[in-house]
């Protein structure tokens, strides 16, 4: 005798965040389905189901993009104590920044941490 598998009951929530790692870049439905050990076939079939398949990719883990710049050769003055931020998202990021920064920049920054 063989013994017989139970079937996997998936919730809605697991589907979509199954459905939604498989639009990372570079990320193939057969690696997906190895990872949750499903039949990649299932997962094609909740991707053509409209309440998996609108998954954003912001609902996915993602890198943000990042711009090397030389070094600049003038002395950086030491910044204030007073003039400090210390930001805690939810998820466990935290950051703190010294000195001055861009407002804009930064905003972008906690809105790709937080998403």
């Amino acid at each position: 005798m063989t013994k017989r598998r139970k079937r996997r009951v998936w919730s809605d929530d697991e589907k979509r965040m199954i459905c939604g790692q498989t639009r990372v870049p570079g990320v193939s439905v057969s690696q997906v389905a190895r990872r949750y050990d499903v039949n990649a076939n299932l997962v094609f079939a909740w991707l053509r189901d409209p309440r998996f398949a609108d998954v954003g990719v912001a609902d996915v883990a993602r890198f943000l993009p990042v711009e090397i710049v030389a070094e600049v050769s003038a002395p950086v003055a030491a910044p204030a104590t007073d003039n400090r931020i210390e930001i805690e998202l939810a998820g466990g990021h935290r950051m703190r920044i010294s000195g001055g920064y861009d407002p804009e920049a930064l905003a972008r920054l906690i809105r790709g941490l937080s998403v």
